[in-house]
């Protein structure tokens, strides 16, 4: 049994700075880097790889809706000429830079409310899966568990890697429970490692109203952004790997 630990990073601004991306790097296995639309900035980004490639993480492209004022977690309306254009902009973005650096990427993961909307959304899904294939088919998407991410990646040629979140509450279909809903969010560490634990070995979630969802687990996230991330990724491995489960970057065999 094995999982991937993936986080948000790079997801800095200018004289703004979020999260310890240093600190986070010791304990995950895969980087999914902001390309500036969402967050980051040219100079982070280049930073961010750096950093990844010192700690033997793997690093991904993490593009999202241009909306630096909502960090990109509101809903726009794009169509999905524009969605793929928007995906691939920000995809060669890091790509171009991780090359620079002596990286290649591994794999992309759409942001916020691009991830939520294309859960669901089968034209914005295959939007995005377009934009990775014809950037390189050999990249690894990732999406929700049941996703349209993932149908659309499958049917574009892609490999696919079902992606869960420990410190994020679940719908009884499966989807994540909104930010806007208290409760939406799991802040104690403990709950959260204990919960990652369970779903990685019953590959199944306890939902809202108690219910089992089965899911699919390749990866698993931390969110940069989240307070104490860096201390959760550390517990969370530590947990994992208590359990005996491998923790590997996907991309490695």
């Amino acid at each position: 049994m094995r999982i991937d630990i993936n986080a948000d990073v790079g997801e800095s601004f200018g004289a703004y700075s979020l999260g310890n991306d240093a600190a986070l790097m010791r304990s995950i296995t895969s980087a999914s880097v902001a390309a500036g639309f969402h967050a980051g900035d040219p100079s982070v980004l280049r930073r961010t790889i750096r950093l990844a490639k010192s700690h033997g993480v793997a690093v991904g492209a993490h593009p999202g809706f241009p909306d630096l004022v909502g960090f990109g977690r509101r809903d726009l309306q794009v169509t999905p000429e524009e969605a793929e254009d928007l995906v691939l902009y920000q995809i060669a973005a890091v790509a171009g830079v991780a090359a620079a650096e002596g990286v290649k990427l591994q794999h992309v993961k759409p942001h916020g409310a691009l991830f939520t909307m294309a859960v669901r959304n089968a034209g914005l899904a295959a939007a995005i899966a377009k934009a990775v294939a014809a950037f390189d088919v050999s990249l690894i998407l990732f999406g929700l568990s049941g996703s349209e991410i993932l149908n659309a990646g499958r049917a574009s040629g892609l490999r696919v890697a079902a992606e869960v979140f420990a410190d994020r509450a679940y719908e009884p279909d499966g989807s994540l429970t909104p930010r806007a809903k208290a409760g939406s969010v799991i802040h104690d560490p403990a709950a959260v490692v204990s919960r990652a634990v369970r779903t990685i070995q019953d590959r199944a979630v306890v939902a809202v109203d108690g219910t089992a969802v089965p899911l699919e687990a390749d990866t698993i996230c931390v969110h940069g952004d989240t307070p104490g991330a860096d201390n959760l990724a550390a517990r969370l491995r530590a947990g994992l790997e208590s359990a005996g489960v491998t923790v590997r970057a996907i991309g490695l065999p």
